[in-house]
């Protein structure tokens, strides 16, 4: 197979992984109640204990409306809090409620169950070559994208 044809088959497998991606990533959202954009924003924070909204749209690649709807969405389901960035009054800091920490760990756990699933699956001979293989194409990935700033 030629380096395009190889090129090819991963622009082809990329397109349709990342379907799958976003179609497990709805189906999980709507188990809890949230509309696909809550559920990343609240995956976004991770160890985080807060973040900023221009952080936020950021990482989401979402404008200020958006990024906005989404919190209010979230701030209204009690999982967010919303106030004034102390170090800038211009900046809003967003920060994960007590039920907010509950939801995002039971959401990490899950996430992570759905992906143990999935890799049962595959041969477990093959899980290390796997995740070594998506390591180098999300690092070639990164690189990609800072040469073509």
């Amino acid at each position: 197979m030629s380096t395009y044809q190889t090129a090819e088959s991963l622009a082809n497998l990329t397109f349709n992984l990342l379907a799958k991606c976003q179609a497990k990533e709805e189906r999980l959202a709507k188990q809890r109640g949230l509309f696909q954009a809550e559920f990343k924003c609240l995956r976004l924070f991770g160890s985080d204990k807060s973040l900023t909204c221009k952080e936020i749209g950021k990482r989401m690649n979402l404008s200020r409306s958006r990024i906005t709807r989404v919190l209010d969405g979230l701030v209204e389901k009690g999982y967010i809090s919303r106030e004034i960035d102390p170090t800038n009054r211009r900046n809003m800091r967003v920060t994960l409620s007590r039920r907010g920490k509950i939801l995002t760990n039971k959401l990490d756990k899950e996430f992570t169950d759905i992906h143990y699933e999935i890799l049962q699956d595959i041969n477990v001979s093959k899980h290390k070559s796997l995740i070594t293989t998506m390591e180098h194409l999300l690092t070639a990935t990164e690189n990609w994208l800072q040469k073509t700033k």
